[in-house]
């Protein structure tokens, strides 16, 4: 049994042996769709049973930090039977992110098409981002990063480098996009400035995505993503370089966001999701973060737009948290980074 400062709760281990899990969604029967760095798709039953391997899925780009990332479900999957995937592809000039979406009929992908592609491909296997977030108008959200080597070009919207694009479900830029009609900047782009986004949740009863983002050494940052806004990456940082060299001299400028919040030393944040659940009501509105550096799940309570308090879970299982979701069941479930990745629950401690 864990404790938490508000719950009780234990782990459950669903599953594993998974080669770095990345992603994972519900289907409305409750079965866990699982993706694999590698190129693995992986359907389990919702007792962890597994239902085996989803084939027809896209080839990916599976070296260094690329390959095979998130995974999404159309709002209207129970009708229509759409999923959306986000890995590194190979291309003229390098790899970079693309999103592909498919019908899952059975386990086959089937109609497969891909609907975006990260422009300019450059060479590299860092920083890819890439996660997947509906909005409740329909529209699809798609982060990714600035390419390692490419930092500069995050504060270049006419590439998408270091951006958050914003798609109609069919992969067509929405009308109201902010920067539809301007010439110089690519018209999907929604926000740009950022490092490496590999986190993205729809806060509760609105229409907001929040997207964290990994800094070098420090600054990692929580944010709320506002259209058309600058988030400032690598003008302005809260972090060094790896090599202990200063990236820049500034934390804060005119016209570029400032975070939530931000981590000095870093935790290597991966996946996020907010608890609206009835299963731990003392956690309602908390968002949960995964974190890779330090191996643990990371909670943070909220007041408005203002986190007012932190807590850091699961520490002592000693795994790296690739990605964190809530359940339909009101249950969190949990992606173990490792080569013998584990997918995990939270339940209750009744």
């Amino acid at each position: 049994m864990q404790r938490s400062e508000r719950h009780a709760f234990r782990v459950v281990e669903l599953a594993d042996g998974l080669a770095h899990p990345w992603g994972l969604a519900f289907l409305p029967d409750r079965r866990i769709l699982v993706t694999e760095r590698e190129g693995g798709l992986r359907l389990f039953e919702a007792s962890g049973a597994g239902a085996g391997q989803i084939s027809g899925v896209p080839e990916s780009y599976a070296s260094g930090q690329g390959g095979l990332l998130d995974v999404a479900l159309h709002p209207d999957f129970a009708s229509n039977g759409l999923i959306y995937l986000s890995y590194a592809a190979r291309g003229a000039g390098g790899a970079g992110t693309e999103v592909a979406r498919a019908r899952l009929t059975g386990n086959a992908l089937t109609e497969l098409k891909v609907i975006f592609r990260q422009l300019p491909k450059v060479s590299g296997g860092r920083h890819f981002g890439s996660r997947l977030a509906f909005a409740p108008d329909g529209t699809l959200f798609v982060s990714m990063g600035d390419r390692g080597g490419f930092m500069r070009e995050a504060q270049n919207p006419e590439n998408h480098i270091g951006t958050v694009v914003r798609l109609n479900d069919d992969g067509s830029v929405p009308a109201d996009n902010p920067f539809v009609g301007q010439s110089g900047v690519r018209p999907e782009i929604y926000s740009y400035g950022h490092r490496n986004v590999q986190g993205m949740a729809l806060r509760p009863g609105t229409d907001v995505i929040w997207a964290h983002e990994h800094g070098p050494r420090g600054g990692d940052e929580v944010n709320i993503l506002r259209p058309g806004r600058n988030y400032g990456w690598p003008a302005i940082t809260y972090g060094i370089d790896y090599s202990g060299a200063v990236i820049s001299e500034e934390t804060a400028a005119p016209g570029m966001e400032q975070p939530v919040v931000y981590w000095v030393p870093s935790i290597a944040p991966s996946g996020m999701d907010f608890y609206d659940g009835d299963r731990f009501p003392n956690w309602r509105g908390d968002l949960f973060v995964g974190a890779l550096a330090g191996s643990h799940l990371r909670r943070l309570t909220l007041e408005g737009d203002r986190v007012t308090g932190q807590e850091v879970l699961l520490e002592d299982l000693g795994e790296r948290i690739r990605a964190v979701k809530q359940g339909p069941d009101g249950l969190l479930y949990i992606l173990t980074d490792s080569y013998d990745g584990q997918l995990l629950r939270l339940e209750p401690a009744e």
